[in-house]
């Protein structure tokens, strides 16, 4: 049984996306599809899989997997390129849609040229800083700044959650052994569900350079959700102004945390790589 799919990225965040009004894949083989597809050896090659199907709630729903096979609950740079893949596909002629990921609403505008959609501006909600909702374990209001120890060292985090748990590190990231840390930042008993880390160096009140560890898939080109974290974490430690670039490996990427209705705001770009086919039951 061959699957249509598409390659798709924003900055660098691969992910293969599945049109779910078309192709379906029973929910029993869609772990083993997942780990299949994401494989760079074996596989396609990405960060996870995103399905895009029919929603009740939305105008389209994003399902997204980390290229372990995990559930994830959001994606910045998947939700840019789901908006890019209906526009540019004729599956809505519409400039502002809605996207559920779990069962939460993001607004969407599509800025097209040409025909198609150039760059994506994503209602991303408001932050979560409330440590249970996170989550995170600690007694704090909100964690700020706060020490964590890892392989012996202490390091300060600030932990937001964009729908997805995050813990953002100051630090130059250009020296560090992320494949090393990365893990343990991950999987740390403090993360009851893991977490996406990022390690964050301030250039000025409106440029950051970010290095990210995604939980589940290990360090990416990009991600949306953690230049969202990133942006909120600059602001709670006095670090940026409340819009900023985020630089990280593989592009730039604007964020702004408003301060009159507290939601923060993503635009990027969405690129389409390839189409092609795989067997579902390789």
């Amino acid at each position: 049984m061959k699957i249509r799919f598409t390659k798709m990225h924003g900055c660098g965040n691969d992910y293969v996306y599945i049109n779910g009004f078309e192709e379906k894949i029973p929910a029993d083989k869609k772990r083993d599809f997942v780990i299949h597809a994401s494989d760079r050896h074996f596989g396609i090659g990405s960060d996870g899989v995103i399905f895009i199907n029919p929603s009740d709630m939305a105008d389209f729903e994003m399902e997204m997997y980390n290229a372990d096979g995990s559930r994830a609950e959001m994606c910045g740079n998947g939700i840019r390129c789901v908006a890019k893949y209906v526009f540019d596909k004729g599956m809505t002629d519409k400039t502002e849609i809605t996207i559920e990921s779990f069962q939460r609403i993001r607004p969407v505008t599509i800025i097209p040229k040409a025909g198609k959609a150039e760059l994506i501006r994503v209602d991303m909600g408001v932050p979560e800083l409330k440590p249970e909702n996170i989550p995170v374990k600690s007694r704090k209001d909100i964690v700020v700044n706060e020490a964590i120890n890892v392989l012996g060292k202490e390091y300060r985090m600030t932990c937001v959650s964009m729908g997805n748990p995050h813990a953002v590190v100051f630090m130059d990231p250009k020296e560090l052994e992320i494949e090393k840390i990365g893990p343990f930042f991950e999987n740390h008993a403090i993360f009851p569900n893991r977490t996406n880390t990022e390690f964050v160096r301030v250039e000025d009140k409106n440029n950051v350079y970010m290095r990210v560890w995604e939980r589940g898939t290990g360090e990416t080109l990009a991600c949306g959700t953690g230049c969202c974290a990133t942006a909120v974490a600059c602001v709670l430690n006095g670090k940026t102004d409340r819009r900023v670039t985020v630089h990280v490996l593989g592009g730039d990427i604007e964020v702004e945390w408003n301060e009159e209705d507290g939601h923060i705001y993503m635009t990027g770009p969405g690129t389409t790589v390839f189409e092609g086919e795989i067997d579902l039951y390789q």
